[in-house]
């Protein structure tokens, strides 16, 4: 089981990392935090490329927490490579965008999406939100991801 807990948060807007990264620290949540910044740092990322090469700095995460709009790759092309990935088919994938567009929430499930949430706009609520998911990483088990 991949008993390293990391979660990969993939969001271009500074300011929703800020308010995550403010949510994380408010929730208490232990769980490693690794960003990334649009969809090709993602899979450079989950890769293992470049700088992300050190796997003792950059962990496979146990969650991903991705946008569906970003530059360069968006949420919908980053989900349809992990799942093409043998080694990645079973990351755990949470949606976490400002679209309630039904048609987003549907193609994200089609593409093997785990979760499909809705940033919150206000504070508590996203607090509130990060606590759920720190409770449920804490007692989910996880199975081995390896990528090549």
């Amino acid at each position: 089981m991949n008993e390293q807990r990391t979660i990969l948060l993939v969001d271009d807007s500074e300011n929703d990392l800020f308010l995550m990264r403010a949510a994380f620290k408010k929730a208490a949540v232990d769980i490693p935090l690794q960003e990334v910044h649009n969809g090709e740092e993602a899979i450079s990322y989950l890769k293992g490329n470049g700088a992300y090469g050190d796997r003792n700095r950059f962990p496979l995460p146990t969650v991903m927490l991705l946008d569906l709009n970003m530059p360069m790759k968006n949420g919908f092309e980053v989900l349809t490579w992990v799942r093409a990935q043998t080694g990645l088919k079973r990351l755990s994938v949470i949606v976490l965008t400002a679209s309630i567009r039904t048609e987003d929430v549907e193609r994200a499930f089609d593409l093997g999406a785990n979760s499909f949430l809705l940033k919150p706009s206000d504070f508590a609520a996203l607090v509130e939100m990060i606590g759920c998911l720190r409770d449920w990483i804490r007692i989910n088990h996880f199975p081995p991801l390896d990528v090549q």
